[in-house]
């Protein structure tokens, strides 16, 4: 019996770290659906106060959520044909000039033009012969990268529409989930911990709501400016703004750059255009940060700035794009859970 405890122990140890594999190995093959179904929880929270906001008017439940989902879609459906339409616009004119650049000259006085630019330092006609010489030794890697951005391209779409879909699945049972989820809890904790599941979803809903009108604000004042000054494309460069925006922390100084750099590229002439445009968006990353975020951010989750930056940067590093976006209300409730629930526990001992 003293042998078999240990074989016994090692192998069932053996088959816990199998086991473990295994769950890890399936959840990185879920790791996309996770995605998805954690976006549409996130966006089905910032709809419900809403919801909450609509009943309050004495809305019944299904009214609210119905005008709810109807707005959500009509306001997804709008800014599809107003915005969407006006940026293909532009991209085309933006190539349409690209072709009709590269038709107006031929390849040596484009060759001959940047080798004037550059000087006698460097050979661009070797450059060029080996860039060539790279493109048709890599002709069918280069391919393949071209179809998988194609690839991402449909993947992101098709993952926006599931992400819609489960976002108004989601919004419409939501109280359904969260009445099943308190009949887990024993009865003389289910009080207690329905209050604070409700604090926290109010919380997370307050906070998609302040980034989404960060976001919004951004990108009409970056539309209005980029019109106003004479810039590039001012409809792309806004929604690429209003984008970027809905990152926290380093969203809107990415989109800013993003912008600037542009400018830069499509106006080469006109410096003070871009010098501009870089000027309005470091006035504008600074009443950003110390007039608007504060002012609708502390009213959401009421996070202190230091725990906001380490969040953000957490949750960036560890699932992308959604960590960032779901660390500041994680942070939220985890401060939620320490006042109510750890503090006076320790007050009690």
């Amino acid at each position: 019996m003293k042998i078999q405890n240990p074989f016994r122990l090692g192998l069932l140890a053996g088959l816990g770290v199998l086991v473990a594999l295994a769950i890890g190995a399936m959840v990185g093959q879920l790791a996309t659906i996770i995605t998805y179904v954690g976006a549409a929880i996130f966006l089905a929270l910032g709809l419900d106060p809403i919801v909450s906001f609509l009943e309050r008017r004495k809305l019944p439940r299904w009214a609210a959520l119905l005008v709810t989902v109807v707005v959500a879609l009509g306001a997804f459906v709008g800014i599809f044909y107003l915005i969407v339409p006006t940026i293909v616009q532009q991209a085309s004119k933006l190539v349409n000039e690209v072709v009709d650049y590269t038709s107006s000259i031929t390849w040596t006085d484009f060759l001959n033009n940047v080798q004037s630019f550059v000087g006698s330092s460097i050979n661009v006609q070797d450059v060029a012969d080996q860039v060539v010489k790279y493109i048709q030794d890599n002709l069918d890697t280069i391919s393949g990268g071209v179809l998988a951005a194609g690839l991402v391209v449909v993947n992101g779409v098709f993952g926006a529409i599931i992400v819609l879909i489960l976002t108004l699945y989601f919004t419409a049972s939501l109280d359904s989930f969260k009445r099943a989820l308190y009949q887990l809890v024993p009865a003389t904790k289910r009080a207690k911990f329905a209050d604070l599941a409700e604090q926290i979803s109010s919380s997370v809903g307050r906070y998609v709501i302040g980034q989404a009108a960060l976001a919004l604000c951004n990108g009409v004042l970056s539309f209005i400016f980029l019109s106003i000054i004479g810039a590039q494309l001012p409809a792309v460069f806004a929604f690429i703004a209003f984008l970027a925006s809905l990152i926290p922390l380093v969203g809107t100084i990415s989109g800013s750059v993003l912008i600037v750099l542009g400018q830069i590229l499509l106006l080469p002439d006109s410096p003070g255009t871009w010098i501009t445009a870089g000027i309005y968006y470091l006035v504008y990353m600074q009443l950003e940060a110390y007039v608007l975020s504060p002012n609708i951010m502390n009213r959401a989750v009421k996070v202190p700035g230091v725990i906001v930056v380490i969040a953000a940067l957490t949750g960036g590093t560890l699932l992308g794009i959604l960590g960032a976006l779901i660390a500041i209300p994680v942070a939220a409730a985890v401060l939620l859970i320490v006042k109510q629930v750890v503090l006076p526990r320790q007050n009690e001992l």
